[in-house]
């Protein structure tokens, strides 16, 4: 079975396709990097919306998400944002950590799975 890896670097793929399924990298915010949780929740979304699309597949078809944020207690505030944005009756399987990032302008990290 082939392996599909999207915008590639040294380090690391933003996306990676095996057969029918694909990897996201954790994903932090661009534009809203240190602006406030609600902003870098819809900004990673919108990343991921397009990390999807480039691998052939949309959050309905997410198969789990591992979410990082910085603070447990802005924890209602991202929520906010993805229950806004998740495909209702497609929900993943899902875990929500509190843990230091790379960086201190991030404070929320989404990484997913996704089925084709």
């Amino acid at each position: 079975m082939s392996i599909e890896r999207i915008e590639s670097g040294p380090r690391m793929s933003q996306v990676v396709v095996h057969g029918n399924t694909v990897y996201l990298a954790g994903v932090v915010a661009g534009k809203a990097a240190g602006g406030s949780v609600t902003e870098q929740t819809k900004d990673i979304l919108s990343i991921i919306d397009g990390h999807l699309a480039k691998a052939g597949t949309d959050k309905s078809k997410l198969l789990s998400a591992t979410i990082y944020i910085t603070d447990m207690r802005t924890f209602a505030e991202m929520n906010a944002v993805w229950d806004a944005w998740v495909s209702p009756g497609n929900t993943p399987a899902r875990a929500t950590v509190e843990a230091r990032l790379a960086a201190p302008q991030y404070t929320v990290e989404i990484m997913v799975i996704a089925a084709k």
